[in-house]
């Protein structure tokens, strides 16, 4: 494990979250983050990347509009902004790391990015 993901807990449907990932061991500065979750018995959903710089992200479109990555380098934190969370959004969420953002966000996204955190359990009761 080599990016510790945080910020998970219960929440009410509607409200907000937010996830912080860092790393003691890589300079996060250097490389893209990106965030997955996975659902009890679906499998890992890519959500979103942002470059290194934090001057380009894209989002898949089941949270487009509703969840936002960001980043402070000085702070070598990224984060996932959750808003309107909806029972759907249950999940375990894992930051992960690569030198640049894979092109597209699918199911097989995750094959690329071979830096990742131990996730942080997101539950939105209803």
């Amino acid at each position: 494990v080599q990016l510790q993901a945080s910020g998970g807990g219960l929440v009410q449907a509607g409200e907000s979250l937010k996830l912080s990932c860092t790393s003691s061991v890589i300079s996060l500065d250097h490389y893209a983050v990106a965030w997955f979750r996975q659902a009890p018995g679906k499998e890992r959903e890519a959500l979103s990347c942002i470059d290194s710089r934090g001057t380009s992200s894209l989002y898949a479109d089941s949270v487009k509009g509703r969840f936002t990555t960001s980043r402070d380098n000085g702070k070598h934190t990224a984060f996932l902004q959750m808003n309107r969370l909806e029972p759907a959004d249950t999940a375990v969420y894992y930051c992960a790391s690569r030198v640049i953002c894979t092109t597209r966000l699918n199911n097989e996204s995750q094959d690329h990015y071979g830096i990742w955190g131990q996730g942080t359990l997101v539950t939105v009761s209803s």
